[in-house]
């Protein structure tokens, strides 16, 4: 990491410096020539401890230093004039020391504390992934880069970087009810457009790398600041799945483990949605074996519960903690989710009610094959599965399954032990063909087939009746239809009828309008004619007949009868 080349002014104090000066030196046990004038150059502290101690003190003040061999060795290099290359991964711990040493610019020019920062201020904080990078190197330094105000400089830079590119915390979880409990979580390293487009960094550091006491502040500060709620949660999934979810964990790691599926519980949003139902089963599952505060547990039963309806029967399959254990699965667990999801929903929509009572269902089929369970467990669970279908109009083929179920996986019990059982079975709610089934069961009670026999009958019954009644409906109906039909046809020819008669009187009535309309046209006719000849006999002055004596054509005949006219 260093030069062997020394710079001019290395060469300058090693020349000043006189061999009394170099020791062997033990620093954490191990052995280093130093020179305590060169380290007194360049170390304001070093130089105090010298003027007021002895070489003996001095020996054990630098054996009491907090910083491990290979940083100490880089300040000692530096010390006697050795070039230093400083990096993402030394340049904490070489502040931390300088800072401790007093190696600023008041004790000796161009030191080292003034190129440590200036490399950390121009190198690591622009970048998030160099950020990060420094961060996993005060690990075992936390104490003093918190002191120095080091980390503190961190979070604010990355809090800032999250702020403007959410997606470096990672992509929101897609919430698929159905999702593979062994899929990686690998949003959090892919990239965006608008981190493509604007050059950012391709493939960015993992949060999730960073240790509880490191991680826990960012994700505060994060909340706190208004980073959106989605991409808090994925890198809180992520975060959870790296440390403690589907990992073997020895008694030396529970301590830590539980820890962090606490903190992860205390830090994840509370919105509806965000983290998958089958995560949440498997932090709920982790906590429970990690044997994590109550609180801690009934927070993700309450989260859960919440989102019932999203969950899947493998879900619902938490197995039983102990030693003493009395039951595969943990059937208090899944009632008191149970409960919780009825408690908070308030959908008017009953979708999510006959999703769960589904879900319910297969769950009591499926827990009735464990041999361990009692009878009065059964029934508890198939009465919590009745509950659960109320109002969802549900018949009770699926509570015949499990009891069914139930009766070929414990073939020992008597007689009243399974009537007992069937006692929650609803025969009037069953299928034809669950009721065509159970009448040929003969795991099941006599007087439980006599049942469904008699709910048999009275179905067929109800059936002959209603297919009866339907006939005569329709026959009725087509009765109806009929009349109605006739009715209708007599009504119109009726109608017909009185429209012909009419019609008839109305031709009567033109034929006479007509007659009389002819008649008196001729009449008038008749006179005009008249009163035209004696118009023209007065104009040619023979008003009278042609017998009267003044005629002058009766006259003008008498006296010349052969004269002609010229006309």
């Amino acid at each position: 990491m260093f030069n062997k080349r020394k710079t001019a002014e290395s060469s300058r104090l090693s020349k000043s410096t006189s061999s009394k000066g170099v020791q062997l030196l033990h620093i954490h046990g191990v052995p280093c020539t130093l020179d305590k004038e060169l380290l007194a150059a360049r170390s304001g502290k070093i130089a105090a401890f010298i003027k007021e101690n002895s070489q003996e003190d001095l020996c054990r003040f630098l054996e009491d230093i907090p910083a491990d061999p290979n940083t100490f060795e880089l300040i000692a290099r530096f010390c006697h004039g050795f070039e230093l290359q400083i990096s993402t991964e030394n340049v904490v711990p070489l502040t931390c020391l300088a800072y401790y040493l007093g190696m600023n610019e008041s004790h000796s020019k161009n030191n080292l504390l003034i190129k440590t920062l200036t490399f950390f201020e121009q190198r690591i904080l622009p970048s998030w992934n160099e950020t990060i990078k420094a961060l996993l190197a005060t690990e075992n330094i936390l104490q003093q880069a918190v002191h120095f105000g080091i980390v503190d400089a961190c979070l604010k830079s990355i809090i800032e970087k999250a702020l403007v590119d959410p997606c470096l915390l990672g992509e929101p979880i897609k919430n698929l009810t159905h999702a593979d409990n062994n899929e990686d979580i690998d949003d959090v390293n892919r990239p965006n457009a608008r981190r493509r487009l604007f050059g950012f960094e391709g493939k960015s550091e993992d949060l999730t790398k960073l240790p509880l006491q490191l991680y826990e502040p960012i994700i505060v500060a994060m909340k706190k600041h208004g980073v959106p709620s989605k991409y808090v949660a994925a890198s809180l999934c992520k975060y959870a799945k790296k440390w403690v979810l589907y990992k073997s964990i020895g008694c030396e790691e529970m301590t830590i483990h539980r820890e962090v599926i606490e903190t992860v519980e205390r830090l994840l949003p509370h919105e509806r949605g965000l983290i998958p139902c089958t995560l949440l089963f498997d932090m709920l599952q982790s906590a429970i074996v990690l044997e994590a505060s109550a609180d801690c547990r009934n927070c993700f039963e309450t989260r859960i519960g919440k989102q019932l309806d999203e969950a899947t029967v493998k879900d619902l399959l938490i197995p039983s903690q102990g030693y003493a254990k009395e039951v595969q699965y943990d059937i208090e667990c899944v009632r008191r989710i149970l409960k919780i999801f009825y408690t908070n929903y308030t959908c008017s929509d009953v979708s999510g009610l006959i999703t769960v009572a589904e879900l319910i269902e297969e769950f009591l089929a499926e827990v009735a094959s464990d041999i361990d369970l009692k009878p009065d467990t059964f029934i508890s669970l198939a009465e919590m599965s009745i509950a659960a279908s109320l109002g969802t109009q549900r018949g009770a083929d699926g509570i015949y399954k499990a009891i069914d179920i139930y009766l070929v996986k414990h073939r020992y019990l008597t007689e009243v032990e399974r009537e007992e059982v069937c006692r929650v079975l609803d025969c009037q709610k069953m299928s034809p063909e669950a009721c065509e089934h159970a009448a040929k069961n003969e795991k099941l009670p006599l007087r439980v087939v006599v049942q469904v026999l008699f709910i048999g009958q009275l179905k067929l019954r109800d059936t002959i009746t209603k297919e009866m009644q339907a006939s005569y409906d329709k026959l009725r109906k087509e009765e109806e239809d009929l009349a109605r039909l006739d009715c209708g046809e007599e009504q119109e020819r009726t109608g017909m009828e009185k429209m012909s008669n009419k019609v008839m009187e109305l031709e009567k009535e033109c034929n006479m309008i007509r007659k009389e309309i002819a008649s008196v046209c001729n009449h008038t006719v008749k006179k005009e004619k008249g009163s035209m000849w004696r118009e023209m006999k007065r104009k040619f002055g023979c008003i009278t007949t042609m017998h009267h004596p003044n005629c002058q054509i009766k006259k003008m005949k008498k006296v010349n009868p052969n004269m002609e006219y010229d006309l």
